[in-house]
């Protein structure tokens, strides 16, 4: 029996350090909207349904100008994201009536492969929880309150966490439920889903090499750099595209 498999893409974060009056999802990227990148990425992935987090205010703008302009081809719904990440994506998963699984997303990576997304939805069939996430290159240090090293850790066990993050339907629900139930101070310290699926559920979390590319755009820098990673896609894709032309000429 096929599995449901649902995505949650959050755009409901203001992006106030990218130093713009546009919230940074809706910013344009090679002529797109950035969080264009990603819903058709999952569009064209084996997901069975979209939902896409907005603030209530960037709803219909997001459906005017995200949405309905590119004829994506899987339902997609729109809903009111919350204050906070970890409250935009709870209410994504009260607003799911029946699913197996759900991958969770920022929109404001907008270099997510297809394949990528392949990759995660077959793991976390396998394991019921995983990330992808990248290694670390650079060393890393632990600071104290003061700015003074304390530690460093052996990069070799060390890797950068992004997303699509993974799981099983019913546990990271769950999770969410407990969390909830927590003193809302608590519940601030939180950063991404598999922190909460980690506190909550005793069940390991596989990871799955990521991709580079695969950056959060979060700085006016992140712009440039996503400018560069688009430039050389460009690039790779017309070598492609002319290796192709040449076997066909042979």
């Amino acid at each position: 029996m096929k599995r449901k498999v649902t995505s949650v893409i959050l755009a409901a974060g203001q992006g106030r350090r990218m130093n713009t009056s546009l919230s940074k999802q809706f910013i344009m990227l090679e002529d797109k909207p950035v969080l264009y990148y990603s819903v058709k990425a999952f569009d064209e992935s084996p997901v069975d349904e979209i939902i896409v987090v907005c603030c209530r205010e960037q709803m219909d703008y997001c459906v005017c100008n995200v949405i309905e302009p590119y004829g994506f081809k899987k339902e997609i719904r729109v809903i009111e994201g919350g204050e906070e990440r970890y409250d935009s994506v709870f209410r994504a998963l009260k607003s799911i009536d029946h699913t197996d699984y759900v991958l969770i997303h920022d929109g404001a990576r907008p270099f997510i492969s297809v394949e990528l997304i392949n990759e995660v939805i077959d793991m976390v069939k396998r394991s019921r929880a995983c990330i992808t996430a990248v290694p670390v290159k650079d060393t890393i240090k632990i600071v104290d309150e003061d700015g003074f090293i304390t530690g460093t850790p052996d990069r070799a066990n060390m890797w950068l966490a992004q997303t699509p993050q993974a799981f099983e339907y019913s546990s990271i629900r769950r999770a969410y439920e407990l969390l909830f139930k927590q003193k809302e101070s608590d519940r601030k310290i939180i950063t991404d889903d598999a922190m909460v699926y980690e506190r909550f559920i005793n069940m390991p979390i596989k990871i799955v090499k990521g991709d580079y590319y695969n950056i959060k755009l979060t700085t006016p820098e992140d712009l440039v750099l996503a400018q560069g990673i688009c430039d050389k896609i460009r690039k790779m894709t017309k070598q492609k595209d002319d290796m192709l032309s040449k076997s066909f000429e042979l």
